[in-house]
């Protein structure tokens, strides 16, 4: 299974907002000048992100994006849910003539929900806390995190 780069990339955004220092605000722009991905399509994830509350978008002179809630508090599986299709497959009976005795569609369904369950152990603290590589790598410091 592979995730789309909206998914990917929405994943990214967010450890990136995590390792921020506490309170601290970013822009779009250095989120996406970190990743190397364009600046249209990291508005539209943050744009879908903000909507779902995972990121907190602010306007104005000060404003900017942060994580909109704690990253313990993000589990990753939901995240995926959020950003990612999840349908493996086009089982409508106008793009498939064997939907109707089809076992596979089920198979893929339940190969899903395992992973999804796998990533629900996860939060997003655990992917950015005491990650001191990570810091090095998106902010040359060691931040307080904003968890």
């Amino acid at each position: 299974m592979q995730l789309t780069s909206f998914t990917d990339y929405g994943l990214r955004a967010l450890i990136y907002l995590a390792a921020l220092p506490a309170g601290k605000m970013t822009s779009i722009s250095e989120v996406t000048d970190t990743y190397g991905v364009s600046r249209n399509h990291m508005v539209k994830i943050i744009n879908h992100l903000s909507r779902a509350g995972y990121i907190a978008a602010v306007r104005g002179k000060n404003g900017g994006i942060r994580l909109g809630r704690p990253a313990r508090d993000i589990v990753i599986g939901q995240v995926v849910r959020t950003l990612e299709p999840l349908q493996l497959v086009n089982c409508h009976s106008d793009f498939c003539h064997i939907t109707s005795a089809c076992r596979l569609k089920q198979v893929l369904h339940d190969a899903v929900q395992s992973f999804l369950r796998e990533l629900d152990q996860y939060t997003l603290a655990d992917l950015v806390e005491d990650n001191n590589p990570l810091y090095q790598i998106l902010l040359s410091e060691r931040p307080s995190l904003s968890s």
